[in-house]
């Protein structure tokens, strides 16, 4: 394993972080800011709390995880898309490094970026809400797992991408409303029978209903069937990461 070189790619990727603080941090933390004055304060005080848990604070995991797949798809998408663009991804490919160590260095980064700006909005809800952690070990797997994944897929996104409007297509267009309709702030059980039913088969309701029981210990789905959909993506994305590079698709071609 080449250390050396996965730190490479993995420092020059949160070196771009730290160049565009404005854009890669502060943006996402107010833009959560705005989310906790809205839902939180306009309509959390028409409801009184949600599978008792106050409803400022039942929305925190939900926020937290709709931040944290934006940021991991995003990062890691114009992670490997610009060397696609600018042509340096060939001085990487040619590079002694395995397809794992290029992934680890480019996802790694993706992953940090996504789990230190998750942080930070934890860290900023605290300053609105009362919040509990009742497992925290749960809530940490659940945070790198989730980050993890989504840059994978992130990753795949970029390799796809043939230009920067294909590159914000999946997020704009799938990413964000599964996040919406995945009961980030709302539990399923607030639904009508049939969009309770509809709303099961979002694989994004998983992923936070795992995350929000790791808070509250109340979750939508059993916490077996959230951390199974989790890892089945992670599985899922590294098998394509795999045939990506076995065949060279939309690299070398």
């Amino acid at each position: 394993m080449n250390f050396r070189a996965i730190w490479a790619i993995y420092a020059y990727e949160m070196a771009r972080t730290f160049r565009t603080l404005a854009q890669s941090v502060i943006s996402p933390v107010l833009s959560t800011v705005l989310y906790f004055v809205v839902f939180g304060t306009a309509i959390g005080s028409r409801i009184e709390d949600v599978e008792g848990v106050t409803y400022g604070a039942f929305i925190v995991p939900g926020l937290i995880m709709l931040t944290l797949l934006q940021q991991a798809v995003a990062n890691a998408s114009f992670g490997i898309y610009f060397p696609k663009f600018i042509g340096t991804i060939y001085e990487v490919l040619t590079a002694p490094l395995s397809f794992i160590e290029i992934v680890i260095g480019y996802v790694g980064a993706a992953a940090t970026k996504a789990v230190m700006i998750a942080v930070i909005i934890l860290i900023t809800s605290a300053f609105f809400v009362d919040l509990q952690i009742q497992h925290p070990v749960w809530m940490i797997g659940f945070l790198l797992l989730t980050a993890i994944s989504f840059s994978l897929l992130g990753f795949i996104i970029g390799i796809w991408a043939s230009n920067f409007e294909q590159l914000q297509l999946v997020p704009l267009l799938l990413i964000t409303p599964l996040v919406f309709l995945g009961g980030a702030f709302y539990t399923a059980s607030m639904l009508p029978p049939f969009w309770e039913t509809l709303t099961r088969f979002n694989p994004v309701l998983y992923l936070i209903s795992g995350f929000r029981w790791s808070f509250y210990g109340v979750a939508d789905m059993p916490v077996g069937w959230s951390l199974a959909a989790v890892l089945f993506f992670l599985a899922l994305c590294l098998g394509f990461v795999w045939w990506i590079f076995r065949t060279g698709w939309r690299i070398r071609q």
